[in-house]
Order: structure tokens, then C-alpha cells, then sequence
């Protein structure tokens, strides 16, 4: 995985080995809402879909991804909520957006407390149709 392209030619965008440590750290201390949706995701056990975990696109580091629909799925607990958490991750969205990413969150408490209706809803963004892009946005460095 560390030398995929993600479509963008000459330009190693996924998986950067300079993050590895981080995604393995992420993965081996997991939270309880990211273990609970990742039993479902894992294995393709939605719909077949296949998913990563802890997969980076440049230096963001994705809770999951579909690859095959661009799709990030974020959890948030309580530490998204501050000014700098938002404004992070509004910047981290547009950033994603841009390779046409798309990118949904859900409350960690949603996954406790509602996990048929997340899955749901991630089904209803598979499902949806987008372009995919071919270049890689300017001004980023990758």
C-alpha cells in the first residue's frame, strides 16, 4: 500500500512512509467507537465494499477509506469540538475534497448508539455517484 498512487501520476500521496509508525500506533490503540464500526467494515462485511484503516492520504491520517469510492469515514469524540479541532478539520476536509474525497462523520456516540443507522448512512454515500479526479490539487505539497 505504501506505493499507491491513488490515481495521480508521479506523486506518492497514499500511505507516506514517513507516517507509518503513526498509522500503526493508530490502528494497535484503537478507540472503542472505531473498533465497534471497524468489526462491521472489515473483511468487506458491508456490502462488500473494502475499507482500510488508518490509511493516509498526504499527511492526514483517515479513521477509514473505501478506495474504490473515495470515501473517508471520520469518528469524533469530544476533542473535534474545540476552535482548533474545527477549524483543523475543516481544512483537512477541503483538502480531501479537492483529490474528491469525500469525507462523512459520525459521532462516536452515534456508533454506540445507532450503529444500523451509520451503516446506513455510509451505504447511502457509497452509493452516490462522483467523478473521480484525475490531478492531484495545486499548492499542496504531497
Amino acid at each position: 500500500m505504501s506505493g499507491d498512487k491513488g490515481g495521480f501520476e508521479g506523486s506518492h500521496i497514499h500511505n507516506k512512509s514517513a507516517i507509518k509508525d503513526r498509522r500503526k500506533a493508530l490502528r494497535n490503540n484503537a478507540t472503542p467507537a472505531e473498533k465497534k464500526l471497524w468489526s462491521i467494515l472489515q473483511h468487506s462485511n458491508l456490502k462488500g465494499y473494502k475499507f482500510r484503516r488508518q490509511h493516509s492520504v498526504g499527511y492526514y491520517i483517515l479513521d477509514f477509506y473505501c478506495p474504490s469510492e473515495r470515501l473517508a469515514i471520520e469518528l469524533d469524540g469530544d476533542s473535534h469540538f474545540t476552535d482548533d479541532a474545527i477549524t483543523y478539520d475543516k481544512e483537512r476536509t477541503a483538502f480531501l475534497n479537492a483529490l474528491n474525497i469525500r469525507v462523512i462523520r459520525f459521532l462516536n456516540s452515534d456508533v454506540f448508539d445507532n450503529l444500523e443507522e451509520v451503516c446506513n448512512q455510509i451505504l447511502t454515500e457509497l452509493n452516490t455517484y462522483h467523478p473521480k479526479r484525475t490531478t492531484p490539487p495545486s499548492g499542496h505539497p504531497s
